[in-house]
């Protein structure tokens, strides 16, 4: 199993399986895209002076941005009917919190790629964990019954 950079694995808008779509973007609040694209720090716009105050600076609303964190592995297996079948046995696993947590499950040969979405870290362990576990039994089943034959 190899774990790929944060999203060096993972297509940018995740349309497959496992609510890829349904998760949160990853940019909110008053950062300057352009700016951050470019290499540079998030553009905030400065605080505004209310003349009608007594001159005390009015601090301007800002909401805090949210990241998204992004993590994929990719499992290879001895052919692609293997491959397969564990994509098979391992996406009806909806992801108990499909809003929060986006699962994206890819076939390429004989890798099974995974790719995941999620703004808050705590819940892309819980799934990741979750999702091993899974993966582990699928591996052991298939190994427990051979290969597969074919029809």
């Amino acid at each position: 199993m190899q774990a790929a950079d944060a999203g060096a694995g993972c297509a940018a808008g995740g349309a497959d399986g496992q609510g890829g779509a349904g998760v949160p973007g990853s940019r909110r609040g008053g950062a300057d895209p352009a700016a951050t694209a470019a290499g540079g720090a998030p553009h905030v716009s400065r605080a505004s002076h209310d003349p009608g105050s007594g001159g005390d600076v009015v601090p301007a609303a800002r909401v805090p941005e949210i990241r998204l964190h992004m993590f994929s592995l990719s499992v290879p297996f001895p052919t692609p009917l293997e491959a397969e079948i564990a994509r098979g046995s391992l996406a009806p696993d909806a992801e108990p919190h499909q809003g929060a947590v986006g699962k994206e499950l890819t076939v390429s040969g004989s890798t099974l790629a995974i790719c995941w979405r999620a703004e808050d870290s705590r819940l892309l362990r819980i799934s990741i964990i979750n999702f091993l576990e899974h993966l582990s039994l699928v591996v052991r089943t298939m190994q427990r019954f051979g290969p597969p034959v074919s029809r």
